[in-house]
């Protein structure tokens, strides 16, 4: 019997999949690195564009992420050869025992005598942890009819709704102006029609205090289906944070739920498993380091523009209450946002 050496086999697949323990071919073709750690680098489009792959050891590659590369494959083939025939037995190496566990060759008969005995197996990988991959957040699923029947119909049509509210507040000119764009109909397509809304909505809360009317208006906006396009999406987000926010603060536990849930719907439909793992990783991202606009409200403080400060402490007001519909981030707890929101209202009321 003659025996050959078990050979490396590899397989290839996209840069994009790799995770950390992957022996990764190098770019000198002759060399394996275990990887560490995986990141990715979006480009200015926020679409994932290089894969950063950190070697055990020390050093980082840069591989576009649609770029394929090769991984040692960890099956061990053993190969017997005899006079006459050739068996090839792949074993999966999976155990600390793996090498007493190889099946057995049969011995041919006496009348044609035969050597034969194991290949020599090459040495086994050091056994690694690997850990999952990023989380993909669960497929969200939309409201059911019951929590839907929790955000009341509208009395009358969306103008008349907004008439309503403009005659509750007679002296209020942001609630007039508001309206009487409004009144000319409002066409729910229209990105500007729903920001009008959306406006309108934080007017009555945030300058009237008058949560119950800025719950009618919005609501007009918060059983909007999204349609695909951020810019009409954006209205209807503020709207569905504002109410969360309202309701919670109101003790109205169930129908905050349901505008969370219609706030986070869009979130999860992407159906490719890689897109969805950088979209999950972008979004936490964008919860941890939320854009606050604390520049600007310096910027307009040191200036005493007083004007441009509310416009930005309003802005502030919006990424707050978004963030407290997500029940906060890795970086600011419930509690804190709370305590937040709460300064910046008193802050723009005043």
């Amino acid at each position: 019997m003659t025996e050959n050496p078990a050979a490396r086999h590899y397989s290839e697949q996209q840069a994009g999949s790799l995770t950390t323990g992957d022996q990764l071919l190098l770019p000198d073709g002759e060399r394996t690195a275990e990887i560490q750690h995986v990141e990715f680098e979006p480009d200015d489009f926020g679409t994932p564009a290089v894969v950063l792959a950190n070697l055990t050891g020390g050093g980082t590659l840069r591989i576009a992420a649609g770029s394929t590369v090769k991984i040692l494959d960890t099956t061990v083939r053993v190969i017997t050869v005899t006079d006459t025939t050739v068996q090839d037995t792949p074993v999966r190496d999976t155990t600390p025992d793996a090498v007493t566990q190889l099946p057995v060759v049969a011995q041919p008969p006496a009348e044609q005598p035969q050597h034969t005995r194991e290949a020599e197996i090459a040495p086994a990988a050091p056994a690694v942890v690997v850990p999952p991959l990023p989380a993909i957040p669960p497929a969200a699923s939309g409201p059911s009819a019951e929590e839907l029947a929790r955000i009341p119909a509208p009395q009358g049509t969306p103008e008349a709704v907004v008439e309503a509210a403009a005659e509750t507040h007679p002296d209020a000119v942001g609630v007039l102006l508001l309206a009487d764009k409004l009144a000319k109909g409002i066409n729910f397509k229209s990105g500007s029609c729903l920001k009008d809304l959306s406006d309108l909505a934080h007017e009555l809360f945030i300058t009237l205090k008058d949560p119950d009317g800025a719950l009618t208006v919005a609501d007009l906006l918060n059983v909007l289906p999204f349609d695909g396009n951020p810019g009409r999406w954006a209205s209807v987000e503020a709207s569905l944070a504002l109410s969360s926010f309202i309701c919670r603060q109101d003790r109205q536990e169930e129908r905050a739920e349901v505008y969370e849930k219609l706030l986070r719907l869009p979130e999860n439909q992407e159906t490719d498993l890689f897109k969805a793992r950088m979209n999950a990783k972008v979004r936490q991202r964008s919860l941890n380091e939320p854009n606050l606009y604390d520049k600007e409200i310096f910027r307009s403080i040191d200036n005493s523009n007083h004007e441009a400060e509310r416009e930005w402490r309003l802005l502030r007001l919006e990424s707050l209450l978004f963030l407290r519909a997500h029940g906060g981030s890795e970086t600011i707890g419930v509690g804190e946002l709370q305590r937040r929101i709460s300064n910046e209202l008193e802050a723009v009321r005043a």
